[in-house]
């Protein structure tokens, strides 16, 4: 396991390297090879760093989709050791914002939920970018 960006990971599945981009999130960019490093996208990727180092074994759970455009497996993922969902994390914590991929919606309630009071104190992204 390791981390790519603030909502893009590698994970080893039966030893082949495998893209997940978590589902429902969007972390400010910080490797796009056309955009810019958006604000507080570095902190997002340090965040999912601290949160997931190499090796962290982790529990990937799909939604409708199982890909996106880029090949990309769309996932909601989990700590295995102590179960917190990285995608709701993120959001809380102000380091990313909800983003629908439909029909991947099934958490789209929480992840607004949890943006609005990120955003109403002031968490993260909200207090830190225009």
């Amino acid at each position: 396991m390791s981390v790519v960006d603030g909502d893009t990971i590698d994970v080893s599945i039966q030893g082949v390297k495998t893209r997940v981009r978590l589902i429902g999130v969007d972390t400010p960019e910080t490797k796009h090879p056309t955009y810019r490093v958006g604000c507080y996208g570095p902190e997002a990727s340090r965040y999912v760093n601290t949160l997931l180092p190499k090796g962290t074994k982790v529990i990937l759970r799909p939604d409708k989709e199982a890909k996106d455009r880029y090949g990309r497996m769309l996932a909601y993922v989990y700590i295995q050791h102590n179960g917190l969902f990285i995608n709701l994390d993120l959001v809380r914590k102000g380091f990313a914002k909800p983003m629908k991929f439909y029909p991947n919606v099934l958490h789209a309630y929480e992840f607004d939920k949890a943006a609005s009071k990120a955003k109403e104190g002031k968490v993260g992204l909200w207090k830190m970018c225009k």
